[in-house]
């Protein structure tokens, strides 16, 4: 059953193919693509277990890990796994449970991917050729690092397929991968600059005992002469493997017979959000907008480039460096960026705005509530980037300096933008699109309103920045202190002056909104 099952994904594979010449085309450049990762791999470790056979064995640990890793997680965030044989479709067919497991597992292997794994790590036993006790433990590593691979991604990905159809995990999952590449892009070169021998050497000694890297860890036993150590990480492979496996299973046995693959069953308590703001007017309209904050792709489009602000600010810094001081930017630079985002909310909210405008939602309360739901994720992120950068620095005596920049310029930035939002409306991408998409038309109306914007909320806050920049500059605490106070006092006053003007013009102008809303839709 288990050659039935792998004839099959060929044969499904070759219809494939003649579909289109076009799908011909495109497997040739990935299975070249593919040939030329393996070769590349297997002749980088042959020369390198010429010049330094330990250096080489640890690499392999190491890369072994990384892969094993990219198996389990790339699934889950990018394209999912070849669904070709859906077991599903298999589900009335006369085939057990562990036909299926072994069958699927085998043709998971069938594949650009899991052949390239299987010739690459097959090409790593050249490594341990110097002893014949460690390559015999290399082939049965190989073989459980190929199935922990293949059968951790499987498993993985049929455990979370109910989460994975819900469209917030699909953001989520995206905005993350976006970090993570930029993360990698910014640190990758510098971090492979840094790596010592010693240094490889002990992160391979860790990986050695972890789930993903237990079974290349068994052969570099072998070859550092601890059997013992070896058989303790080959009981952590196979339990690896054993639990990967369970885990398989219990999700296939949901999958064939129907348990939360077709609907998914949602649980309210209580009104969530809405019960715990209060029942008034602005707590509706904060639970309204926080909602959008947590499930909407474009306010969590904009969180994106939060967590790169310290590598854009020179992350690894101290202060002997003369531009150790950009890291105090973190607090201002998140308050800015919070504070002026919901400059645009009515804009976002597009026709659902109707209801705020039929249901007579006083401007105060519609500008408050938005105010207060934004606040509920900007306040923990700009204390955790303030004191976390004067920490980091260790310069707790620029705390209130910076500390007054940052509040300051997120109260006023608040002000600043509760006015706009109720003046100016200009397209966004919609509902549903992503938060990085142009809508047509928005780039000069977008350009306008926030340079205009930003040139207000920097004239606005020149005050306490410039006494803030005054305090770094001269080391007077003093001014750091009184930076705190005018930054609070102006930002608190700037505040109700732009919620009181906003809810005004709100009022004024709330059903011309809904207008040019629907009219962008």
């Amino acid at each position: 059953m288990v050659a039935q099952l792998v004839r099959l994904r060929l044969t499904l594979l070759g219809n494939l193919l003649k579909r289109s010449a076009w799908q011909i085309v495109g497997f040739a450049f990935a299975a070249l693509y593919g040939a030329t990762v393996l070769l590349t791999l297997v002749a980088g470790l042959f020369a390198l277990s010429i010049d330094d056979p330990t250096t080489a064995q640890t690499v392999v640990v190491a890369g072994g890990s990384v892969a094993v890793v990219g198996w389990w997680l790339l699934p889950l965030v990018t394209f999912g796994v070849d669904s070709t044989l859906d077991p599903r479709k298999l589900a009335l067919l006369p085939i057990s449970r562990r036909d299926l497991l072994l069958g699927l597992a085998a043709a998971g292997v069938v594949g650009v991917p899991g052949i390239v794994t299987l010739l690459a790590s097959a090409g790593s036993l050249v490594v341990w050729r110097g002893s014949v006790a460690a390559l015999l433990a290399a082939v049965l590593g190989v073989a459980l690092a190929v199935a922990t691979c293949v059968v951790g991604s499987r498993s993985l990905t049929s455990a979370v397929a109910p989460l994975r159809a819900t469209r917030r995990f699909r953001e989520v999952a995206s905005t993350l991968l976006v970090v993570l590449v930029v993360l990698l892009v910014v640190f990758g070169g510098r971090l492979l600059g840094s790596v010592s021998r010693g240094s490889l050497d002990s992160v391979a000694d860790v990986l050695a005992w972890t789930p993903v890297g237990a079974a290349w860890g068994v052969p570099y036993a072998i070859a550092g002469g601890q059997p013992l150590v070896a058989v303790a990480r080959l009981v952590v492979a196979l339990v690896t493997l054993a639990a990967l496996v369970a885990l398989w299973r219990w999700a296939l046995d949901r999958t064939l017979t129907g348990g939360g693959t077709t609907t998914t069953t949602r649980r309210m308590s209580g009104l969530g959000l809405f019960g715990r703001f209060g029942w008034t007017p602005t707590g509706a309209v904060a639970a309204r907008c926080l909602t959008y904050w947590r499930r909407d792709p474009r306010y969590i489009g904009s969180l994106v480039v939060l967590p790169l602000f310290p590598v854009f600010l020179g992350l690894g810094t101290t202060v002997a460096d003369q531009t150790w001081w950009t890291l105090l930017l973190l607090g201002p630079l998140t308050a800015f960026s919070m504070g002026w985002a919901i400059s645009a909310d009515v804009s976002y909210d597009s026709t659902a705005f109707w209801l705020h405008v039929v249901t007579g939602v006083p401007g105060r309360a519609d500008r408050l509530g938005r105010v207060v739901a934004v606040s509920v994720i900007a306040v923990p992120l700009m204390l955790v980037y303030l004191v976390g950068s004067v920490w980091y620095l260790d310069r707790w005596d620029t705390l209130p300096a910076a500390a007054g920049v940052t509040v300051g310029t997120y109260l006023t930035a608040l002000g600043v933008s509760s006015v706009a939002s109720a003046r100016f409306v200009y397209p966004v991408p919609k509902h549903g699109e992503s938060a990085f998409a142009t809508p047509q038309g928005a780039t000069t109306a977008t350009l306008l309103v926030q340079t205009a914007g930003a040139a207000v909320l920097a004239a606005l806050t020149l005050p306490h920045v410039g006494l803030g920049i005054a305090s770094l500059v001269t080391g007077n605490v003093a001014l750091g202190w009184a930076t705190l106070v005018v930054g609070v006092a102006l930002g608190t006053v700037l505040l109700v002056v732009g919620v009181r003007i906003g809810s005004r013009v709100y009022d004024a102008r709330s059903t011309d909104l809904m207008e040019q809303v629907t009219a962008l839709a």
